[in-house]
């Protein structure tokens, strides 16, 4: 009976190349390294094959043999390998960084002090999931407004290249009538024709200058600042960040990881250097004797709701399940926030467009009717 569950196990291990979208991929470049879908696919089949009792070095015999020739079966490879010389799987994944974070390491190294690896895995599928489901929907929230804006710049220019030059001939006669915005448009015309080579460096100069600057420490800190600060904006990072590290709290505290090492981890999951700094000082209250809810007291971008649920399960003990309860109302909020943000955005980019249509086209139809009035 074990020995056909394993072969059920086996045949439903889904092909980890390409045209099952879980493998590496090609790029233009050649096969691209393994992300997040890859370690998905790794981590639900591994689960899925310890369920059935088999052995941890089979099962990644067997997921590579499976693999085919991709990146992803050359780190199973490495994987078995260090296992079957004796070392632990938390050791053997933490060599490579780029595909198992610090979190997913230490949640594997507590399992397997604890015996319930494949529980872990299966919820560190459902974690990737979350999270893969939280980036679509940021993604499309914010597709459909930067199209409209990438397609009225498309308008604008070919406007001010291709349609203001067939009229600058005629205006040029009624020079002194045209009107203010028939006047801006043709000289960013005129010069964007004329000194287009001058206007082409210039815009790449200054695109590289913002992206070194936003690359640069003082510029991640500023926008980090921002996210957290800039009206409008500020609830949704906000949000973002409470469900993001809470989540990871609440299932490294589940299995056994301590409160300190797991505050530690999670630090890694945020990329905003001021919330990075906020866990940083709860861990030290919490290394120095204190509580979590003293770390988060007196922080203006951590929501009451957050610190107030904290507060009490720090005093029934209950951290892990509220840390997941909290995690999940504001993914939640969050999922429902963005919907709303996308709706609302699509009408106001319409007027945005409408507006720029309707100052173009009245500096090229003004212009038209005076210059018509003076013929007859």
């Amino acid at each position: 009976m074990a020995i056909e569950l394993k072969n059920q196990a086996v045949a439903a291990i889904p092909a980890s190349g390409p045209a099952r979208g879980a493998g590496p991929g090609m790029s233009l470049f050649g096969p691209r390294p393994p992300g997040s879908r890859d370690r998905m696919a790794f981590t639900e089949q591994l689960a899925l094959l310890l369920e059935t009792g088999m052995p941890l070095h089979t099962a990644l015999h067997t997921m590579s043999n499976q693999a085919g020739s991709t990146p992803m079966r050359s780190i199973i490879n490495d994987l078995a390998a260090d296992i079957e010389s004796g070392q632990r799987f938390a050791t053997a994944i933490s060599r490579h960084p780029a595909l198992f974070s610090t979190t997913y390491v230490s949640l594997i190294s507590a399992a397997e002090g604890s015996g319930f690896l494949p529980k872990v895995l299966e919820q560190l599928v459902a974690e990737d999931e979350k999270r893969e489901e939280l980036r679509k929907t940021v993604v499309s929230a914010l597709t459909y407004p930067a199209f409209l804006i990438a397609f009225s710049l498309f308008v604008v220019l070919f406007v001010l290249v291709v349609v203001f030059p067939k009229f600058s001939a005629m205006f040029a006669k009624i020079h002194d009538q045209l009107p203010g915005t028939t006047l801006a448009l043709m000289w960013c015309s005129e010069h964007l024709r004329d000194y287009w080579w001058e206007v082409s460096a210039v815009g790449l100069a200054t695109g590289f200058l913002v992206y070194s600057w936003i690359r640069s420490p003082a510029g991640r800190a500023t926008i980090d600042r921002l996210k957290l600060t800039l009206p409008g904006v500020r609830v949704i990072f906000i949000q973002l960040y409470i469900t993001q590290s809470f989540r990871v709290l609440g299932l490294s505290l589940a299995h056994g990881v301590s409160i300190s090492d797991a505050l530690e981890v999670t630090r890694d999951v945020v990329d905003n250097q001021l919330f990075r700094g906020l866990l940083r000082r709860v861990e030290q209250s919490v290394r120095e004797g204190g509580t979590i809810a003293a770390g988060f007291a007196d922080v203006a971008y951590v929501p009451d709701l957050a610190r107030e649920m904290v507060a009490t399960a720090e005093v029934s003990g209950n951290l892990a399940r509220v840390f997941s309860r909290v995690a999940a109302h504001y993914e939640r909020d969050l999922s429902r926030r963005l919907v709303a943000l996308s709706k609302m955005a699509e009408p106001v980019m319409l007027l945005v467009m409408g507006l720029i249509v309707g100052v173009i086209v009245s500096s090229l139809i003004l212009p038209i009717f005076k210059l018509s009035r003076a013929v007859t």
